[in-house]
């Protein structure tokens, strides 16, 4: 389903993770620098999915299954928390706010589906209803310079009695029973001032015509994009894979309570932190734009000298409107951290010097415990 906002002037369609919205409407930097202004601007990610979980019985059901403690959510509050296997690997990552009656998940598109289904089919005997409502609700996101919705969103906005639903994303800062791997004296989190509200989808026109008379403004998504990768946040279109564990992308920061009860893939979650290391970590690249080439998400990364193995793959890649060409990407936990990079795409190498977000000594927190070897007795 096509948006509505690709009939404003200049919209160019999105494809990808993003497809059906607009990717732009003429000047990604432009849009950039809107998002950062006082005022603030609209982003359409209508494309995305809003799965409903209802009854009295959600929270605690959601808490049990999943690596953030909401069980205490109150009426309007916002969280994040990922749905793990039984390895801790990362198959899910919600973004939820709760109105007092319904948990509402915010959830990437491809997702959506296989998200409602395991959670149907996990109800048992407990008084919960899942529901997909992505047909009739759309989701959009937006920033402003002091956090509030811009009124002609907020005039549009789905609410529950007095709660508006829209997610804060609580990346800015270190949540509570959280921890942060990046070492960073300034996390350029704290720029990061991006919410998500659900609007009916037959509202989204009143959306479009604020646009277009000037009462609002509106970016694509590679603006956004650009802004996310510059804080260093992850998103689970593009950073995860298989393999994926949230220590390597430092989503202890914000999706991972180290206090709470059990739930699966905790027992990987609280031994890779405790006892050892991620395998993998985290880095922003600079990129060297001299000759105009891009890099795109999966492309290999790997040291600048000749023949050398791949180390990493790139995962975001945006042009940003003050530090020019930049990306995210994945490596091996044992590349040095001062290692000159070269990321391989389709048109020759790109020099690319990297940032540290995860660093290689990540986890160990409390040191490693010797154990006797089986079958070795102690004298």
């Amino acid at each position: 389903m096509d948006s509505p906002f690709l009939a404003l002037p200049g919209a160019v369609r999105s494809e990808g993770a993003d497809e059906g919205v607009p990717a732009h409407y003429g000047n990604p930097l432009v849009e950039q620098r809107r998002l950062v202004s006082e005022r603030g601007a609209i982003v359409d990610l209508s494309a995305r999915g809003v799965v409903a979980v209802s009854g009295p019985d959600r929270l605690s059901w959601l808490d049990s299954m999943t690596s953030q403690s909401i069980r205490d959510l109150v009426a309007g509050d916002s969280a994040e928390t990922l749905l793990l296997d039984a390895q801790g690997h990362v198959e899910h990552a919600i973004r939820l706010v709760d109105d007092g009656m319904t948990a509402w998940l915010l959830v990437e598109a491809a997702e959506t589906a296989s998200l409602a289904a395991w959670l149907d089919r996990m109800r048992f005997m407990l008084r919960v209803e899942v529901a997909d409502r992505s047909a009739d609700l759309a989701t959009i996101g937006s920033m402003t310079a002091d956090g509030d919705l811009p009124a002609e969103l907020a005039a549009v906005a789905e609410t529950t009695g007095d709660v508006v639903l829209s997610w804060r994303d609580p990346w800015s800062e270190l949540v509570a029973g959280g921890v942060q791997y990046a070492q960073s004296d300034e996390h350029p989190a704290a720029e990061w001032a991006w919410r998500e509200t659900l609007v009916p989808r037959v509202r989204l026109p009143e959306l479009v015509a604020a646009v277009a008379d000037g009462r609002l403004d509106a970016s694509g998504v590679l603006a956004a994009e650009a802004l996310r990768v510059a804080a260093w946040r992850p998103r689970w279109a593009t950073e995860v894979d298989e393999r994926t564990i949230p220590h390597e992308l430092d989503w202890m920061r914000s999706a991972v309570h180290l206090a709470k009860g059990c739930y699966r893939g905790q027992e990987t979650v609280a031994k890779v932190h405790n006892l050892g290391h991620p395998p993998r970590r985290l880095v922003m690249l600079h990129l060297d734009g001299a000759d105009a080439v891009l890099p795109a998400p999966g492309d290999e990364v790997a040291p600048a000298e000749a023949g050398a193995d791949a180390v990493g793959r790139v995962t975001s890649v945006a042009t940003h409107f003050e530090w020019g060409p930049i990306a995210l990407a994945v490596l091996r936990r044992s590349t040095p951290v001062d290692a000159p990079l070269v990321v391989r795409t389709g048109e020759g190498e790109v020099a690319a010097a990297q940032q540290t977000i995860v660093p290689p000594d990540a986890g160990a927190a409390v040191g490693r415990i010797s154990l006797p070897k089986l079958g070795r007795r102690r004298r």
